[in-house]
């Protein structure tokens, strides 16, 4: 259409003001002719394909789970059927003159959609034919389709068992009728190798460790939940490059955490401060994100942040486990980098370098496998085992193995007190190059007490220049979820969180949680609690897949893309 529409725009600047002299040799030129047959290919294209999308939507909606799983060879046949059929509608005018008669030329736009008599009963049949034929059988079809879908969306409607009230119903008939007009079929990305590159604890990599057993030889993953704030302090205090750590206070000698404090060098005065909680911690009125806002009062660090602003806030959990908790890295159709595996350097904090090399190895070992003249698969994902190898022969293999020690050394009768003993006695004297190797003590999800043999915890009161609440805390995260989405947070057993983790541990969820999401509220009939899920807070740490001590929260993928924005963190 666009090339007809540019077409009859270039003859009417070459014809203009002498447009009725010309008019007659225009509407019987060949120029006139293939203009024309340009607007009609491209008419019926258009109407062919809305009726074809149109049947699609139909069979997904009003038959779900019924139809044929789409496949690109049955689309592009459709489609160039659909092409096929165009051409053939637009150039049959033009291969019968005497019947067709000037099919193109009755008008000064070489369209045929003018009624009066052309001297031509074929080229009236063949107009009638077209336009209240084939294109009103299109019409009727979509209309049906349309009817048929906002029908089965109704019905749906009504006998929703869940649907309380009928505002509820409306809403969900007015989000199932969007669904109609917004809705395309899900993709299937097929690969000979795929890789995944999470972060940690990631969604998918979780599934994988069960499916392909690629944890049955190594040390359960243990974690940390690291929570950050981004501050512009006063000027007279900044030291650009000043770096600061803390281990220890306030946390107890039995919960390993640490602290750091960065004086950014980025040309305002801004200070990157943050605070790692171990989450194989024993009591469950520990609150990660209170113990944070209690360290910022620190007489060392206080100081620093007064009269300043806090512009940022984030969490995420991070692997501690080390080497002893990497696990099988390969598996048929696929391979595991970065910190889903677990490749960070825990006394440094740092996995970004071993992550980068990692990424590094396995394209390299990819392209090697792909390229090989031998290459033979006994599956039809390709296995590419030669990354794991050159993994262990690579610098991260050799620094994860020096620092091995350091983390589990902490889980001794002087908890992180006889860790910084250890670190000191053997780490700076032997570099890792002792001949034992420890054990983590299990899954952080174990590790918490019963409720009644623990002393709950004394929080003093945000002051709101120093110390924060949580609420106003994730706001600074910028995170965001469409609010009528299901929850991403899901629970295998709605009556776990009550009937064991609140009357055990005293619903642990709504203080291990950085960002609001789990609360126990009372009953709206009756005595009791139930768990309210927040989920549009959700910073997507993954804090609670991993400590909950009933596994019984499962994160997944929120829609849409939704989840914390943050800026300069």
């Amino acid at each position: 259409m666009g090339i007809y529409l540019f077409l009859i725009g270039a003859f009417d600047l070459k014809f203009r003001g002498e447009y009725n002299k010309h008019a007659q040799l225009w509407m019987e030129s060949i120029h006139c002719q293939l203009v024309g047959s340009l607007a009609i290919l491209s008419t019926e294209v258009s109407v062919l394909l809305l009726t074809f999308l149109t049947l699609e939507k139909y069979i997904c909606i009003v038959y779900p789970f019924r139809c044929l799983r789409p496949r690109k060879c049955r689309t592009i046949t459709v489609l160039i059927l659909i092409w096929i059929t165009g051409f053939i509608v637009a150039l049959i005018p033009l291969t019968n003159k005497e019947f067709f008669k000037n099919y193109y030329g009755t008008n000064g736009v070489c369209f045929p959609l003018h009624s009066e008599d052309t001297g031509s009963t074929g080229a009236q049949i063949y107009s009638v034919t077209i336009f209240l034929g084939v294109n009103l059988a299109a019409f009727i079809i979509i209309v049906f389709s349309y009817g048929s879908m906002f029908y089965s969306v109704h019905q749906s409607a009504i006998t929703a068992t869940e649907i309380r009230n009928q505002v509820k119903k409306e809403m969900i008939l007015a989000k199932r009728f969007f669904f109609i007009t917004t809705f395309e079929r899900g993709l299937e990305l097929h690969a000979k190798v795929t890789v995944f590159a999470e972060g940690c604890h990631g969604h998918l990599a979780k599934q994988l460790y069960k499916k392909f057993d690629l944890r049955a030889n190594c040390d359960p993953q243990t974690y940390g939940i690291g929570l950050k704030e981004l501050w512009i302090i006063d000027e007279k205090k900044w030291k650009p490059g000043r770096v600061d750590h803390t281990v220890g206070w306030p946390l107890d000698r039995h919960t390993y955490g640490g602290s750091f404090l960065y004086h950014l060098n980025e040309g305002e005065p801004l200070v990157a401060l943050g605070f790692v909680v171990g989450l194989d911690y024993q009591n469950p009125y520990l609150s990660p994100f209170k113990e944070f806002q209690r360290w910022k009062h620190h007489p060392s660090i206080q100081p620093t942040l007064e009269g300043g602003k806090r512009i940022a806030y984030g969490a995420r959990a991070l692997n501690e486990g080390g080497f002893q908790s990497i696990p099988k890295l390969t598996f048929p159709g696929g391979l595991l980098i970065g910190c889903s595996p677990g490749f960070m350097n825990v006394p440094k904090i740092k996995g970004t370098h071993t992550a980068m090399k990692s990424g590094i190895l396995a394209a390299e070992s990819i392209f090697n496998q792909l390229t090989s003249e031998n290459l033979q698969s006994k599956t039809i994902g390709l296995h590419v085992p030669e990354y794991e190898d050159n993994i262990k022969k690579s610098w991260v293999w050799k620094e994860l193995y020096t620092v091995r020690n350091i983390r589990p050394s902490c889980h001794g009768i002087l908890g992180v007190y006889g860790g910084m003993l250890y670190t000191g006695v053997f780490y700076w004297i032997l570099r890792g190059m002792e001949p034992w190797t420890l054990k983590h003590k299990g899954s952080d999800s174990d590790q918490l007490k019963p409720a009644k043999d623990c002393t709950p915890i004394e929080y003093p009161k945000p002051d709101g220049q120093i110390s924060f609440d949580l609420l106003s805390s994730v706001a600074l995260s910028g995170t965001n979820h469409e609010h009528d989405q299901p929850a991403h947070l899901t629970l295998k057993d709605d009556s776990i969180p009550v009937n064991r983790n609140l009357s055990i541990y005293d619903g642990p969820e709504q203080r291990f949680c950085p960002a609001g999401v789990y609360e126990f509220v009372p009953l709206e009939q009756g005595d009791g609690f139930r768990l309210q899920i927040n989920a549009q807070n959700c910073v997507h740490c993954k804090t609670c897949d991993i400590k909950d001590p009933s596994q019984n929260i499962n994160w997944v993928v929120p829609e849409g893309g939704g989840g914390p924005a943050y800026n300069g963190m």
